[in-house]
């Protein structure tokens, strides 16, 4: 079985980029992670083993500010950190690749296909937000919470996770410019969006809004009517696994 390497990448201003690499047949697929995840999460790693066994390359990383990465996470954005991806993989994996995105790491997936083009082979989204900052964050905002960003360029709000999330002015004004969901998107490779229907945090509908805005035909959106926003639990992740292996194949010609 191949041994899984792990580096780190300069961005070019002195904050490293955290990767692990996994050797094996492209096209690579590579684990886009959520917001303050890491790629030492559960699904990531599920990921790996599932690769592992059919002797995919694989790739994951951590965007600057989260897991172990450099960088502030208060100092990033949806852009900035779709371009830590982006400069990882092109470093790591040159070549045609599959993304799978895991909630906000789905937006950064759409990001990329918008900019790559076929060299993304195929797309899976698991409880992809695209758009969150503006679609979910933004409207949810108390008053005082938008007095503090106003006054101080930052708020924080409540975690069902552990502590409150600091949100800064530049993450949704930047949020507003990375937007995927306000038109077409072509994207025209197989794209399958896995999501729960007990999501808390993430919409169900936003997966059929996903598949409407892509170009591409082959979209299927496979909901999970006990699933929730992680949808890590084992069935989960085996039916995370099928699709996975179902892409692979179907990319493959089997």
């Amino acid at each position: 079985m191949s041994v899984e390497q792990t580096g780190r990448l300069d961005r070019g201003d002195g904050v490293e980029l955290a990767w692990a690499a996994l050797p094996g047949a492209g096209p690579t697929v590579v684990f886009l992670g959520g917001f303050r995840s890491d790629m030492g999460g559960t699904k990531a790693l599920a990921l790996r083993d599932v690769c592992a066994r059919l002797g995919q390359s694989f790739l994951r990383l951590d965007y600057s500010g989260h897991g172990i990465s450099g960088g502030a996470f208060e100092d990033g954005c949806i852009g900035e950190w779709a371009a830590d991806a982006a400069r990882v993989i092109d470093a790591q994996a040159p070549g045609p690749v599959v993304l799978v995105g895991s909630s906000m790491g789905g937006w950064i997936a759409l990001l990329l296909a918008r900019r790559w083009g076929a060299r993304v082979r195929g797309l899976v989204g698991i409880a992809a937000a695209p758009d969150f900052t503006s679609r979910l964050m933004e409207p949810g905002l108390t008053d005082a919470q938008r007095a503090a960003l106003a006054r101080d360029g930052i708020a924080h709000l409540p975690n069902p996770y552990g502590d409150p999330v600091p949100i800064t002015a530049k993450l949704l004004a930047d949020g507003r410019k990375q937007s995927v969901l306000d038109r077409p998107l072509p994207f025209t490779g197989p794209v399958r969006l896995l999501q729960g229907m007990r999501d808390d945090e993430v919409p169900w509908h936003t997966a059929p809004d996903i598949a409407t805005t892509l170009d591409a035909g082959d979209v299927r959106v496979l909901l999970v009517k006990d699933g929730d926003h992680r949808l890590s639990r084992p069935q989960d992740l085996a039916m995370l696994d099928k699709v996975l292996a179902g892409l692979l194949g179907l990319l493959a010609g089997g």
